[in-house]
């Protein structure tokens, strides 16, 4: 992680605020690379449209956050609240969401792809028209999620919940992993869809 004048960073949350309220007429977008914002309160600093990469979120409360639009590949939220958070069009590849709650949030349009999920709660939570290419759901719960438009392929589905699961028919399946990246048990196509179909009657 970079050390960076935590007035500084303050600051530029500010200016980012303004952009945001003024279009882009003044202010300045945010952007920063590997910034640890765990000691920060970012309650009332809009995150939208921001360059975020590499940067940590652990344990933070980000409830109805908005971070849409935004660029946030690598960076880190394990154990972070994400209650009706807003990744509307984001870029969220590679991203750490370990054991987070991100019930109700809008994923929406994003690019998930070798993403981690790993013990998150995204139940009724929107996946629809995401990327989901070798995303980790290890464990995850997806219960009453809706995947409408989402494209799987290698996406890994060991001990997922998907109870209630919406939007299968429309969603785009190559392939699913239903072992672990060490020892994969790869489903296509129909096959892979029959076994989710499967799981989200299993009550």
């Amino acid at each position: 992680m970079k050390i960076f004048n935590h007035v500084k960073i303050i600051e530029c949350l500010k200016l980012h605020r303004v952009w945001i309220e003024t279009i882009g007429d003044q202010g300045k977008k945010l952007g920063f690379d590997e910034i640890d914002f765990r000691e920060f309160d970012l309650i009332g600093y809009p995150l939208n449209q921001a360059y975020l990469t590499a940067c940590k979120f652990d344990g933070m409360n980000l409830s109805s956050c908005d971070m849409s639009s935004s660029l946030l590949c690598s960076s880190t939220f394990k154990s972070t609240s994400l209650v009706n958070a807003d990744f509307y069009k984001a870029d969220l590849s590679y991203a750490d969401f370990t054991n987070a709650n991100a019930q109700n949030a809008r994923f929406a349009k994003t690019d998930c792809s070798e993403a981690i999920f790993l013990n998150t709660n995204l139940e009724n939570s929107k996946l629809i028209s995401c990327s989901l290419d070798l995303t980790d759901f290890q464990n995850a719960n997806l219960k009453n999620v809706d995947i409408s438009l989402s494209a799987f392929e290698g996406t890994l589905l060991k001990g997922t919940t998907l109870v209630g699961i919406k939007g299968l028919e429309e969603a785009f399946i190559k392939s699913i992993n239903i072992g672990t990246q060490e020892n994969p048990i790869i489903l296509l196509g129909e096959k892979a869809r029959e076994w989710i179909q499967n799981k989200s009657i299993n009550r």
